[in-house]
């Protein structure tokens, strides 16, 4: 049966997207164009792939099992295509990756300017969000996590720096008024500004010190998600509403300006550093390529460009 390859992308592409305008937005086609390449497509396997309404569009029973078996064998058509690109003397193409808020904000800056300087011909895309996503579903090339949150059976390149701490601060003015902690016990007799992940967890604050680990669950006035909020956060901690924590780094510039003091840091706990990450196939794509290569080379000093192949189950809740 010679179905049109153009077709069965319209089909993905409104699968994907939930309906033939959204399609539209995301793939620079017509709506209408996109609607006749369906029914073409319909009209050819003799089957209705969408239920339509005046209101919304939503896969039939057989095209749902039809888009599950196309996207992956359309992503490897794309990525054969693509090593066409390693031949060019300029890399070019779409590179589309899934990185924490964190990342985004304390690893990526170094990274990324150099990159598309390096790579002028590709496009980058980064969607930041801390909730755990499959990357062949969301139509992302890779991602970064941290080791807790790795998917099963990717090829992971570490990025970034490789020890990181979770650091506490207050306002030097709330703790003029309520006393500074001497040990991690004292957090109980605090008003602390908690963080709420994606997966709905506020997750106890952990301590180590001289081999001795301690965990503590305080409460506090403010609750707030660690996406998308973590700058009034720290504001909220600067105002002098209690202690925070969050990354060192995130918190390092106010800790030198005075406006947040240092908290418990004996006691701070250390984690390693975050991967990039992506599906362990035989064909990379040749933006993906490179940019596994610039972070291997960048990190090359630091005897970071090992990659490896994660096997075991990894939790999915999100950091």
């Amino acid at each position: 049966m010679g179905v049109d390859f153009g077709d069965l992308s319209a089909f993905l592409a409104v699968a994907k997207a939930g309906g033939f305008r959204d399609a539209a937005r995301s793939t620079g086609d017509s709506a209408s164009r996109l609607s006749e390449a369906v029914r073409r497509l319909e009209a050819q396997l003799g089957v209705r792939l969408f239920h339509r309404t005046t209101r919304s569009v939503e896969l039939t029973a057989v095209g749902r099992d039809l888009a599950d078996r196309l996207t992956p064998a359309i992503a490897e058509v794309d990525l054969a295509l693509d090593v066409v690109n390693g031949y060019r003397e300029r890399i070019a193409g779409r590179l589309k990756l899934n990185v924490p808020v964190s990342v985004a904000r304390l690893v990526l800056p170094d990274i990324v300017p150099p990159f598309l300087a390096a790579y002028p011909d590709i496009q980058l895309e980064i969607i930041a969000e801390d909730t755990f996503v499959d990357l062949v579903a969301s139509g992302c090339d890779a991602g970064i996590r941290y080791d807790e949150r790795l998917e099963q059976d990717m090829i992971a390149v570490p990025i970034g720096p490789r020890r990181q701490r979770y650091a506490l601060g207050a306002a030097p003015s709330y703790l003029d008024r309520r006393g500074r902690p001497d040990h991690p016990r004292d957090l109980l007799g605090h008003s602390c500004i908690r963080g709420r992940f994606a997966s709905g967890a506020i997750a106890p604050w952990e301590f180590e010190r001289d081999g001795e680990a301690f965990s503590v669950d305080p409460v506090g006035q403010l609750v707030v998600g660690t996406a998308g909020a973590a700058d009034l956060l720290v504001a909220a901690a600067i105002g002098g509403v209690g202690i925070m924590g969050l990354f060192e780094a995130w918190l390092r510039p106010h800790f030198s300006s005075g406006a947040l003091e240092p908290v418990l840091e004996p006691w701070w706990l250390s984690f390693s550093g975050p991967f990039l990450y992506y599906p362990g196939r035989r064909l990379v794509p040749a933006p993906l390529r490179a940019f596994i290569d610039f972070v291997k080379a960048h990190g090359e000093g630091n005897g970071q460009g090992q990659a490896v192949r994660l096997q075991s189950v990894i939790a999915s809740s999100s950091m």
